[in-house]
């Protein structure tokens, strides 16, 4: 309008735009208020003859639904039904050149069992009738995709509020008039980068010809904790996508990408600069299909091979969705699973805390086999106690779990298959963005999906053998042939997954990379020196003794016990007494739990964390009279009967106090690596298909006490 000098060009400008500009709100408070404050703006103008053209009605409802006024709106103002008439037809035949908007965002998530709850998502999500398994809904071009490029696991997260609507803006500006037009929203960020809407950003490119994405950050959850412009705990971005009537499918959209970061204040006031395209850096996104939009790399870092393509295979940990069949001792589940068959019926049920993928009164598979299990609902008091197995519930914390699929909805049998005295598993953040400290952490036991920093665990467990007897290795095939011939000599998987645990371990990885690292998984720089190649496994190797406290990569003199470190219980915690806190001295470098004392503990002991968990403070937390956490059932309050945990709190202090004593050797040997020559991605072998899937179920595995 500032092109404009008189009141009244400025007033037929907005009179036809007021014509021109549709609005649709599913709440009767926010439709009110929109419908005065576009009236006050367009009077205020001049413009006292147009209307504003605000509808209440459902976005993601049909629309080609006819007939009668859904019933809740006949009971409102005589206008709303003829306003809901209005709104289905510009669903269904008025065409749109640019829809925009901030849609709600919400992951809906319906207890088992509840049936009064309406699940989300409308037309979008069901097509003309949820009934008719013929109809294809248009949300299914988001999913299809997604399944047919491996990330049919990950699809649970794109039932989502902004995604339906997404959907719904794609249709209605380009798949119901095949022009051109413009999309802008302002949504959570988790498809921009998550391997579940791999779908969603292959449609993004498909119809768009060029798109804007910036990234506002202001995540709240994960392990970098950033300013949000919302009053909310997700991060969020701003998507501006453009289509010409004369686009090409054919090509990929161009994506741009920008990230604005500091507090609140400068993220707004760096947006009110804005004053067009122009006034932004951008930076290209990859290409591909299905890519994240990341940022195209440039240099050496984004030339190294990913760890998720040397070793190709990864799954998701175990994840029960109950607590009480995980505990920090034997004794006390068996002590709870007695507690469970001694109640009746519906206290049984209870107990065990069902869910919708598990019920008290429905047979499972085993862990290894086909052949299902008794119904836990039929099982006489005093039963036999199941498997009991040593467990990965944290970093650096080994607790033990009831191994039987009946108490746990995702008990992941394709990695217990795999489990044998030479399997170690890495865990770590390979779709989200790692914090501070080591990119991985090592565990010889069976990984619980939170295992590497409590939260955001996704598919992250890389386990070094497809199989429990050690005979096929999860590297890319022909990688190892590649690496023999250029380093001389043989290099097994040990040793390749040794060298990778010496660079990817290191907090210094993480430090130097940080910025690179915002676009996961990690990447391995992998030397061509043999020589280094070689000192770098014999480290790793080290720390993988040490973080699996000495079950795996001994060498001959070592007894798979952790030597005694400088750390001792100076006072023992009471018998009598079970403590309900902890506090560390950095002053004294004592750690006080209850009356206990354990000396010296030196801060950085003290102070490791993974990605934001701090490993001693998350261990002790574990074992206080009443540990953190949410409860998941009565059970959860059978606790061990006395605090007798000061042997593993010493070998906890010892590992982490040589893992602290040798960064800096290892940080050494990064240096060392950085500065030598590297294999680029290109030279080296990429994983077929079929290595990416979980290996093809056969034996059992091989359960270790522990």
């Amino acid at each position: 309008t500032r092109e404009y000098s008189g009141a009244g060009m400025v007033a037929e400008r907005l009179r036809s735009l007021a014509q021109r500009l549709y609005a649709f709100e599913l709440l009767v408070g926010p439709y009110a208020v929109a419908h005065l404050r576009i009236a006050q703006r367009l009077r205020a103008a001049g413009v006292d003859d147009q209307p504003p053209r605000v509808y209440l009605t459902d976005t993601l409802a049909s629309p080609h639904q006819q007939g009668d006024t859904p019933p809740i709106l006949q009971q409102l103002l005589p206008s709303i039904p003829r306003e809901w008439e209005q709104a289905q037809q510009v669903k269904g035949e008025t065409p749109i050149l640019v829809c925009l908007g901030n849609p709600p965002y919400d992951r809906q998530q319906i207890d088992a069992g509840d049936e009064a709850e309406k699940r989300k998502g409308g037309w979008v999500r069901y097509g003309e009738d949820e009934d008719d398994a013929e109809t294809k809904p248009i949300l299914d071009d988001f999913l299809e995709p997604a399944r047919q490029a491996g990330q049919g696991v990950h699809l649970k997260n794109l039932y989502n509020d902004y995604v339906y609507f997404w959907r719904w803006a794609l249709w209605k500006v380009f798949d119901s008039s095949q022009s051109g037009g413009i999309v802008s929203f302002i949504t959570a960020s988790s498809y921009l980068y998550g391997p579940g809407f791999a779908g969603m950003r292959k449609v993004m490119r498909e119809v768009f010809d060029e798109l804007w994405i910036i990234d506002l950050e202001g995540d709240n959850l994960g392990a970098r904790k950033t300013d949000n412009i919302f009053a909310i705990r997700i991060p969020v971005a701003i998507a501006i996508g453009v289509r010409s009537a004369a686009s090409n499918p054919e090509d990929p959209a161009r994506v741009w990408k920008t990230q604005l970061t500091g507090t609140e204040d400068e993220k707004l006031a760096t947006l009110d600069l804005i004053q067009g395209l122009d006034s932004v850096q951008w930076h290209e996104c990859r290409s591909g299909w299905n890519d994240a939009f990341y940022a195209a790399g440039r240099g050496s870092y984004s030339d190294w091979p990913s760890v998720a393509d040397v070793f190709p295979w990864q799954h998701t940990g175990v994840e029960l969705k109950r607590i009480w069949p995980i505990g920090e001792s034997r004794e006390v589940l068996i002590r709870r699973w007695a507690e469970l068959l001694d109640q009746r019926g519906a206290d049984r049920r209870g107990a065990f805390r069902e869910t919708r993928d598990r019920k008290v009164d429905r047979r499972y598979p085993h862990l290894f086999g086909s052949d299902r299990a008794e119904a836990i609902a039929s099982l006489e008091s005093g039963g036999a106690v199941p498997q009991i197995a040593r467990y990965a519930y944290r970093s650096f914390d080994r607790q033990w779990v009831i191994a039987d699929s009946r108490v746990g909805d995702y008990m992941r049998p394709d990695l217990w298959r795999t489990y044998g005295p030479q399997q170690v598993f890495l865990t770590s953040l390979l779709t989200a963005v790692l914090g501070e400290g080591p990119a991985v952490i090592a565990c010889a036991t069976i990984p619980d999906r939170h295992h590497f920093r409590g939260s955001y665990g996704g598919k992250g467990i890389i386990p070094l053998w497809r199989d429990a007897e050690a005979t096929e290795p999860n590297v890319t095939g022909g990688l190892l042939a590649a690496l023999e011939a250029a380093l001389g000599g043989g290099v097994t998987a040990p040793d390749l997954f040794a060298y990778a645990y010496a660079v990817l371990a290191q907090p210094a990885y993480v430090e130097r990379f940080w910025n690179q690292l915002e676009q996961p998984p990690p990447r391995l720089p992998i030397t061509r020196d043999g020589e280094l190649f070689r000192r770098a496994a014999r480290h790793g190797a080290r720390l993988l003794y040490l973080h699996t406290y000495g079950e795996r990569f001994g060498t001959p003199e070592d007894d798979g016990t952790i030597a005694p470190g400088e750390a001792r219980c100076t006072v023992a915690v009471p018998h009598d007494e079970y403590p309900d806190d902890f506090r560390y001295d950095e002053q004294t470098r004592t750690l006080h739990i209850g009356k206990g004392q354990f000396a010296p503990v030196a801060p950085a002991v003290w102070s490791y964390s993974v990605s934001g968990l701090q490993v001693v403070k998350s261990w002790l937390d574990y074992r206080k009279r009443k540990p953190s956490g949410k409860k998941s059932s009565p059970l959860d309050e059978i606790r061990p009967e006395r605090w007798e945990f000061g042997d593993e709190l010493l070998e906890l202090l010892w590992v982490l106090e040589r893992t602290v004593a040798l960064e800096p050797e290892g940080e050494a040997l990064l240096d060392e690596i950085l500065a030598s020559d590297l294999f680029t991605a290109s030279e080296l072998p990429t994983p077929q298909p079929h290595e990416r899937k979980p290996p093809s179920a056969r034996g059992a595995a091989l359960l270790g006490g522990g």
